[in-house]
Formats: C-alpha cells, sequence, structure tokens
C-alpha cells in the first residue's frame, strides 16, 4: 500500500526529518564532548534512535508505511537499558555536561512538540501510530536527560 501524502503532511514530515537530523548531530557531537562516560553512552544511544526516526521519516515521505512491529521491537530494547542512570549517580555535575543536557533536554521538548502538532494533521491512522511512537521515545530521551541530571545535582525541582 502506498501512502499518499498532502502537501501539508509532506511538509510536517520535512520539519521532522530537519529535526531528527539536528538530533542525530547534536547527539553524536555531545558525546564526543561529554566527560561523564555515562553521559557519553547515553548520548551515543539516543543518537542511534534518532536514526531510526529519521529512517522512519524517511520512509513516509517516499509513500511506504513503515512497519512499528519490528520498530518497536528494537527500540524497546535499547531504550529500557539507556534511559536510566547507572554507576555514576551522585557525582559532582561537570559544567560543559550540565550545559550539554539543558541544551538536549530543550530540543527533546520542541521536537516532541512538533510531534505532537503533526500527529493532529495526518489523515492515515498508521502514520499517526508512527508519529505517536516516535513522539513517546523523544519523551524518553528527555526523561533520560532529565533523570541523569537531576541525580547529577544539574536540575532541581524544588524551586
Amino acid at each position: 500500500m502506498t501512502l499518499q501524502l498532502t502537501p501539508k503532511e509532506k511538509s510536517l514530515l520535512e520539519d521532522q526529518k530537519k529535526h531528527e537530523q539536528i538530533c542525530i548531530e547534536k547527539y553524536q557531537s555531545y558525546a564526543n564532548q561529554a566527560q561523564d562516560p555515562t553521559l557519553k553512552q547515553l548520548f551515543n544511544s539516543y543518537a542511534g534512535q534518532e536514526q531510526q526516526h529519521l529512517n522512519t521519516v524517511n520512509q513516509m515521505l517516499n509513500g511506504q508505511i513503515p512497519n512499528m512491529t519490528s520498530q518497536q521491537n528494537q527500540q524497546s530494547s535499547q531504550s529500557t537499558s539507556t534511559t536510566t542512570p547507572s554507576s555514576s549517580q551522585g557525582a559532582v555535575a561537570n559544567k560543559n555536561d550540565s550545559t550539554l543536557c539543558t541544551d538536549m533536554l530543550m530540543t527533546e521538548k520542541f521536537v516532541s512538540g512538533a510531534y505532537d502538532t503533526a500527529i493532529f494533521e495526518f489523515a492515515d491512522p498508521n502514520v499517526r501510530q508512527a508519529l505517536n511512537h516516535i513522539q513517546k521515545e523523544e519523551q524518553g530521551h528527555g526523561q533520560g536527560i532529565f533523570q541523569y541530571m537531576q541525580s547529577h545535582g544539574m536540575y532541581n525541582t524544588q524551586s
């Protein structure tokens, strides 16, 4: 079955494609800049997941409805081990790492919001499901970064 996109749907997917490309670039760059090995691992893992998101968006732009079952199985095995901070919990925060995390948390908030808007603009329920799946993963990235920041004294919720 070929996916027929309206001009508006195509435009929204093009925007999401750019967002995913930026996320991949930022996560890869920030993984190289991070001081904490746990943060490097987190950023590298998220870069890989963002690549999957980009692949899904490209599939849709090429008129293909993505197979979400195989992607959900692949993603769930990746995300469970990387969304929670590990052995460096409670470590003193590095200012550079804190800046990287703050930027990526802001980026994830923006990207998740953009997916939220896009979901409501698509007629095809399969596309909506795919975009919803990606959005949930973006929220998971934000949660993982938040948890890392909170456990390292970079994010105080008691303000």
